[in-house]
């Protein structure tokens, strides 16, 4: 099979991770507006989670607070970035966990920007019991939250100098104009 076509089927395969959890996040945020609207507090996992409907029109730990089309031109830039990458993304089984990882940020990324586009907030439901103080936060939250904890983790541990040549594309560029 050639560099192309498996390249093709591995962001396909990126592509529906995403959209799968995207659907999910979704579908949780419509069930929590409706069980939750009372704005009452319940019990999920007792001394552990609890659950409560937020509207949330800022970003992560509520900041940029009414910044609606800020917050969504920030998270598209961001998201083309992650893109960009994951099409440079060398072929390997080395860097399937990168595809993945990089899948479940876009998905977050995307799941809370529908919220901000539709309703000019993101739906925000879970919450620590134990640490009252950290801030509510919903399924695209996690999913961006293990997806840049596992990249961190890969970029630093995982894979070498060399295995990042694909983000040098300036650079390698650049030296071959000095020459």
């Amino acid at each position: 099979m050639s560099k192309k076509k498996t390249k093709a089927i591995l962001l396909c395969v990126d592509a529906i991770i995403a959209a799968i959890l995207i659907v999910l996040d979704q579908i949780i945020k419509s069930k929590v507006v409706e069980v939750l609207a009372d704005g009452k507090e319940h019990k999920f996992i007792p001394g552990f989670i609890y659950l409560i409907y937020l509207k949330n029109t800022g970003a992560a730990f509520s900041s940029f607070q009414n910044q609606k089309w800020l917050l969504v031109l920030i998270s598209i830039l961001f998201m083309a970035l992650i893109a960009f990458v994951m099409f440079k993304l060398p072929i390997g089984k080395k860097f399937i966990p990168a595809n993945i990882l990089f899948s479940l940020v876009i998905a977050g990324g995307i799941g809370n920007m529908i919220d901000r586009i539709k309703q000019s907030y993101v739906v925000d439901y879970l919450g620590f019991d134990f640490w009252r103080s950290y801030p509510i936060f919903n399924f695209a939250d996690i999913c961006v939250v293990i997806g840049v904890i596992g990249l961190f983790l890969l970029f630093i541990f995982v894979y070498n100098e060399k295995d990042l040549d694909f983000l040098r594309i300036f650079e390698k560029k650049n030296k071959a104009e000095e020459e």
